[in-house]
C-alpha cells in the first residue's frame, strides 16, 4: 500500500473516495445532492457507525460514519474497525485506489482510521498460487495531516507488518537459526542499532540451562540474540530490557500436546518478533529511550535426548529448576534471558511479552493482555493508561505472596509449574524470581498474537498486538523520569 498527501477538492476528485464525517455541524464540503445528504442524516441518526456508499460510476463515494463526541480512544477504535469493515467493501468491489478526507475530524482521528485500514488490509499470502486483493494507493487529504507524522506512523505499521510475517511463516522456514540471521541483517542497517547472536557454543558457555534444555530434542540448534538500540541522547540513564519468547515451534516436547493444540504453534515465538519489532520501531522514528531487546530462541521437540518431566535444571544465575512439565518451555528459555538481563545490563526496567499460558486466554479471552508486575506499578499504570489509548488493554493480575508456594520444589528451588489453578500468574511468579529486585513487568500475549477467527482489523493468523502497546509507552517514557 503506497500513501501519499496531497489536497483534495470533494467537490470535483475524480476517483473512489472516503469521507470521515465524526461532526453533523460540519457538512458543508459533503459532496452530496440535498436529498442524498438528508439520506445521509437518516442513515446516521439510525446508526452512526454506518457506512453509506453512493455510486459514482465507475467510482464510489463512500461516507464512514463516527461520533467524533465520544471519547477519544472509543472514537479512534471505532475508525479502525470502521476502517476494517470498508476494506471487505472495497475487496468485494476491487477497488484499489482510494483517496480520504474528512468533516469534523481531527489529525488523531483520520491516523486511526488509516491505522486501521493498513492492518486490516494485511493478508498472509506469501504461499498462495494467487494473491489477495489489496488497496494499492491511498492519498490522503494534506489538510488533515503532515508529512512527518504519516512517515512515523507508516514507518511503525511497517514494522507491524514484519511481525506478523515472522510469526506467521512456518517453521520448516524460519528456525531460530534464520531468524536471528534475519534480524542482524535488519540491524546492520539501522543507525544506533546493534545486534549479537549468540550460538549454541556461546549459550554453553553461558550456562543458560533452561534454553539449552529445552533445545536438547531438536536438531536446530539454538540462538539467543541481543539487539540494542543506544540513541545519542536518551531520557532514561539505565536501558529499558525488553524480553521476548522465541519457541520457533512447541510441540510440547514429551509432554506432547494433545489433539489439535499443536496447531498454530508457530506462533510462539510471537514474544521474540513482538519485542524485535518493538525495538526496530523506536530506532526507526529516533525515540530517545535507550533499549535493549534480549530474544531466546529454540523450538521444543520431543526427540533426540530431549528433556523430560523429572529433570533438574540449572539456570544461568545457578538457580535450579524442577522440570514438571516439558510443555512450560517458555518460561524456562525466558527465565534465562531474563537473569541476563539483570547481570549484563541492569536495566532500569524490564518487560517480558510471551505466549506464555492458555489460562490467560480462558480468563480474559482474545480481549487483552494478562499482565503482572513486580517492583514496578508506576510503569504498570502508564501501560494501562497507554493501552486503553491504543485499544490493546491490559487486565492486571495479583502477585501475592501466596502464589510463591504453588511453584515451590521438594526436589529443587522452583518448578517449572504448579497445578492448573492461577497458571497464568504462577507462571509470572517463576519468571519474577529471576528478575530480582529489578522492577519486572510481565505481559502474557496468549489470547491476543495470533487468532483463528477475524477480529475486527486483525485478519486470521499473527496479529502484531501489543507493538502499537509498547511502542506508544516509550514514546511517553519520559513522563516515569519526571514522576520520580
Amino acid at each position: 500500500m503506497v500513501y501519499s498527501l496531497a489536497p483534495i477538492n470533494t467537490k470535483d476528485y475524480d476517483g473512489t473516495m472516503v469521507v470521515l464525517y465524526g461532526n453533523e455541524v460540519s457538512d458543508r464540503n459533503l459532496p452530496l445532492a440535498k436529498r442524498e445528504l438528508e439520506y445521509l442524516k437518516q442513515r446516521r441518526e439510525e446508526d452512526s457507525k454506518s457506512i453509506v456508499r453512493f455510486d459514482r460510476l465507475p467510482n464510489h463515494l463512500f461516507v464512514v460514519n463516527f461520533d467524533s463526541e465520544k471519547q477519544a480512544a472509543q472514537c479512534q477504535e471505532q475508525l479502525r474497525r470502521s476502517a476494517a469493515k470498508l476494506v471487505a467493501i472495497l475487496d468485494t468491489l476491487k477497488v484499489d485506489t482510494i483517496a480520504v478526507t474528512a468533516e469534523g475530524t481531527l489529525p488523531e482521528e483520520m491516523v486511526a482510521f488509516l491505522e486501521g485500514l493498513t492492518l486490516a488490509d494485511y493478508r498472509f499470502d506469501r504461499y498462495k498460487s494467487q494473491a489477495a486483493h489489496h488497496i494499492a494507493k491511498v492519498t490522503i487529504d494534506q489538510a488533515f495531516l503532515k508529512q512527518e507524522e504519516l512517515d512515523a506512523n507508516l514507518r511503525l505499521w511497517n514494522r507491524i507488518h514484519w511481525c506478523r510475517e515472522w510469526v506467521n511463516t512456518p517453521v520448516a522456514d524460519l528456525n531460530a537459526a534464520e531468524f536471528a540471521e534475519q534480524l542482524e541483517t535488519i540491524a546492520r542497517d539501522m543507525d544506533h542499532v546493534e545486534c549479537t547472536v549468540f550460538d549454541k557454543k556461546k549459550i554453553e558457555s553461558l550456562r543458560m540451562g533452561g534454553l539449552l534444555a529445552v533445545n536438547r530434542g531438536s536438531v536446530d540448534e539454538p540462538r539467543f540474540v541481543v539487539l540494542e538500540y543506544k540513541p545519542a541522547v536518551a531520557v532514561n540513564a539505565k536501558p529499558v530490557a525488553l524480553v521476548g519468547k522465541g519457541i520457533m515451534y512447541d510441540t510440547g516436547g514429551l509432554n506432547i500436546k494433545p489433539d489439535d493444540y499443536m496447531q498454530e504453534m508457530k506462533s510462539d515465538m510471537a514474544g521474540a518478533a513482538t519485542m524485535a519489532s518493538v525495538l526496530f520501531a523506536a530506532a526507526d522514528n529516533q525515540l530517545p529511550v535507550h533499549i535493549v531487546a534480549l530474544l531466546p530462541m529454540t523450538d521444543n521437540r520431543p526427540g533426540f535426548n530431549a528433556y523430560a518431566a523429572d529433570d533438574i535444571l540449572t539456570m544461568y544465575d545457578g538457580t535450579t529448576v524442577e522440570v514438571i512439565n516439558t510443555d512450560a518451555e517458555g518460561r524456562l528459555i525466558l527465565a534465562d534471558a531474563i537473569a541476563f538481563a539483570v547481570d549484563k545490563y541492569n536495566p532500569e526496567l524490564l518487560i517480558d511479552a510471551a505466549t506464555l499460558t492458555g489460562a490467560a486466554v480462558r480468563t480474559i479471552s482474545t480481549f487483552g493482555i494478562a499482565a503482572m508486575q513486580q517492583n514496578a506499578a508506576n510503569p504498570l499504570s502508564l501501560l494501562k493508561v497507554v493501552g486503553e489509548q491504543v485499544y490493546e488493554r491490559l487486565v492486571e493480575f495479583p502477585f501475592w505472596e501466596e502464589y510463591d508456594e504453588l511453584i515451590k520444589s521438594d526436589m529443587a528451588d522452583v518448578k517449572n509449574c504448579g497445578t492448573a489453578q492461577a497458571g497464568t500468574i504462577t507462571a509470572g511468579k517463576f519468571l519474577a524470581r529471576f528478575a530480582k529486585q529489578t522492577p519486572y513487568i510481565h505481559l502474557d500475549i496468549a489470547g491476543v498474537a495470533y487468532f483463528t477467527k477475524p477480529q475486527h482489523y486483525y485478519a486470521v493468523g499473527a496479529s502484531g498486538y501489543s507493538i502499537r502497546l509498547l511502542y506508544a509507552f516509550l514514546q511517553t517514557y519520559d513522563l516515569l523520569n519526571k514522576s520520580r
